[in-house]
């Protein structure tokens, strides 16, 4: 999304090609990620791979900006010297005049669509995290919590559904935390009715909500507003109070069992989505049980892992030895996914012959609508592939809703046919 607001301020002084293009290009925007070491290291690998298509003669310049520059700023210039400009996360401005263009803020509201089908988009609705977990690197890379003003997400999202979009995917750091800088008070709930009050919007899905103060409001929406996905994104990291509270996440166990009740009871059919760290620091065996045991308990349709990678910066690499090997990580890692691969086929087969509406996003080779229904996200969950009778025009659909019945399930996707 960052990108695209700002290849919205270059369409008037450039022709913007995409990617899977392969046209060489006078300058090539290269958007970086620097949270944990995979994504640093794929941010890496990416921009060495932009300098050889600059080698070759493919590339006139190469700039890179986001996250990973934003943090290692006096570092990158050096180490790779071949790119030709350096800008930070919040460095846009800069950027474009760099370019030759003058900042305009207003054009932010109109997008280049970039990410997801044609008939979905992320709206990012703040920026930064006055949060403090112990291993984030977010609020030094991003800064302070900044929501974006009400009217002006309304407009994005009004462009948007101009465009086709009848998908939105609320996204921030935190969502949860919108509306308390601007607004003195918790505003997502406000955010999410007005927004579906858009009559092309039909489904808005929330991710990346933090636990603690969950607001009730937000319930619900979920349970009420049929514009709302019974779906939420709500990454838990651990469920031991030790861990917790080294992590710094300002709740304990008995709360995250609460939480996670209160979803269940008061959202009837809710689809959970959560992410967890292995092998912080004061998880030992006992703790790690008790994690394995609550994913059980919790049957979470929907969840990601990853293990625990000290952050140079953060508060945990300062106050905490990152004491547990990397084969014990990597084994919990692989236990504790292998134990969700269980829970999430389980949940697929119970789908087999329920009948959804989904969003078709893409015609896979072969001639099969690649689809989704409210309870997958994009580019994180699974597919719902689905036939069609011979004759249909697919290429027409995508980008609309259409009536799907499902046939078969495996750990990931499922099948259908179009009804």
């Amino acid at each position: 999304m960052d990108t695209e607001h700002l290849l919205s301020q270059l369409g008037g002084d450039f022709i913007v090609l995409p990617e899977s293009s392969g046209d060489p290009v006078d300058y090539l925007l290269l958007n970086t990620c620097g949270f944990i070491g995979d994504a640093k290291q794929e941010s890496i690998d990416a921009i060495l791979e932009a300098v050889e298509l600059k080698k070759q003669g493919a590339v006139g310049k190469l700039v890179v900006f986001g996250c990973l520059s934003q943090r290692y700023s006096s570092e990158m210039p050096s180490l790779i010297p071949e790119v030709d400009a350096w800008f930070g996360a919040r460095d846009y401005d800069p950027l474009l005049r760099w370019l030759g263009v003058t900042p305009d803020h207003s054009k932010c509201r109109r997008r280049i669509p970039t990410e997801c089908g044609p008939g979905t988009a992320y709206l990012k609705i703040s920026e930064g995290c006055d949060r403090r977990c112990s291993y984030c690197a977010i609020p030094f890379i991003r800064g302070a919590h900044r929501s974006v003003p009400m009217e002006e997400l309304l407009e994005e999202a009004s462009n948007l559904a101009a465009l086709g979009v009848k998908e939105l995917v609320l996204i921030a750091q935190d969502t949860t935390y919108y509306g308390i800088d601007l607004y003195k008070r918790r505003a997502l709930a406000e955010l999410i009715q007005k927004l579906s009050e858009i009559p092309q919007i039909e489904w808005i899905r929330i991710h990346y909500s933090y636990p603690a103060d969950f607001p009730e409001d937000v319930l619900e929406q979920m349970a009420s507003n049929p514009k709302v996905c019974k779906y939420l994104d709500i990454p838990l990291q651990h469920i031991s109070d030790v861990v917790l509270s080294n992590m710094r996440r300002h709740v304990d166990g008995a709360w995250t069992r609460h939480l996670i009740s209160q979803l269940r009871s008061r959202v009837p059919g809710v689809v959970l989505r959560t992410t967890m760290i292995v092998g912080h620091p004061g998880e030992g065996p006992k703790e790690f049980e008790e994690l394995m045991a609550f994913c059980r308990e919790a049957g979470f349709e929907r969840l990601g892992a990853f293990m625990y990678s000290e952050e140079e910066g953060t508060f945990g690499a300062e106050h905490f030895p990152d004491d547990v090997p990397e084969e014990v990580k990597q084994q919990r890692l692989d236990l504790l996914m292998q134990q969700q691969a269980d829970i999430s086929l389980a949940y697929n087969k119970g789908r087999v012959g329920s009948e959804l509406k989904v969003m078709v996003d893409s015609v896979a080779p072969g001639g099969k609508l690649v689809c989704r229904s409210q309870f997958e996200s994009p580019e994180v969950d699974g597919e719902i592939i689905v036939s069609a009778p011979e004759g249909t025009d697919l290429q027409g659909l995508v980008g609309s809703f259409v009536s799907a019945r499902i046939t078969g399930a495996d750990l990931y996707d499922l099948e259908g046919e179009l009804i």
